[in-house]
């Protein structure tokens, strides 16, 4: 998937021995001292990065995430080599790097996390640029509708429409929970689309492409709603989370 739940994905089944050891590291989540949680986080994300099963996609870690990704393994990017194109129906086409978004004002949201499979994460930080902002400096046309989002994953993508993506809620992140986002969450730069399920909010950007009617994303196409209002999508009554 492109993001930490396993509701992109088809479970794989697991047998008593696989479920109650997975039901010990949950627990192991709660009584651990920070510091383990940390490397227990980053051993699932790590494993998940090699795993095409997915099954790493059912351990929960120390932060209450879920691992999963659509494809086998994911090419790591850093500051190096990092690139935002935007492109589409606007006038000024434009590659960002990753010193370039660093450099841009940035916003702070604090808001839970909601998965369309029910679970749950309170008061996740994440910081970066209004998807507005960047949408603005490109000079959107008058035919544009939609944002069309693709991923460096090669194979991950997604949809929302121009209104939506203009909401002061939706981001391109840099930050998650305080520290700058790590590959297994999706970095150096992911989608945030705080009032919606986190499906839609992609991991490992890479493209932002605007269109002139929306293109429904990967998962979209498996079923899930395009408009993926928490509370108000996809069958389920979940609080809002804006």
């Amino acid at each position: 998937m492109n993001s930490e739940h396993p509701e992109e994905g088809q479970g794989t089944p697991i047998g008593r021995r696989v479920l109650l050891g997975t039901l010990g590291l949950g627990a192991l989540g709660v009584v651990a001292a920070p510091t383990l949680q940390r490397g227990l986080e980053a051993f699932l994300g790590s494993a998940a990065d090699k795993d095409p099963t997915g099954l790493t996609g059912l351990l929960p870690n120390g932060g209450g995430f879920r691992y999963y990704s659509v494809t086998s393994s994911v090419p790591h990017k850093n500051a190096g080599n990092y690139q935002l194109k935007i492109d589409g129906l606007v006038s000024r086409p434009r590659t960002y790097t990753l010193a370039d978004l660093r450099a841009l004002p940035q916003t702070r949201l604090v808001k839970d996390v909601q998965c369309v499979t029910g679970w749950r994460v309170p008061d996740t930080p994440f910081e970066g640029v209004r998807l507005s902002a960047l949408l603005d400096a490109a000079g959107v046309t008058a035919k544009a509708g939609a944002v069309r989002f693709t991923c460096f994953d090669g194979a991950y993508s997604e949809s929302l429409t121009l209104d939506q993506a203009r909401r002061p809620d939706v981001l391109v992140a840099l930050r998650m929970q305080d520290k700058d986002i790590g590959h297994s969450h999706g970095g150096p730069v992911r989608l945030y689309v705080a009032p919606m399920y986190f499906y839609k909010s992609a991991k490992w950007l890479s493209g932002i492409t605007v269109t002139e009617d929306v293109e429904p994303g990967y998962w979209e196409d498996r079923g899930y709603d395009v408009d993926a209002w928490v509370g108000k999508s996809n069958g389920r009554d979940d609080a809002p989370t804006s």
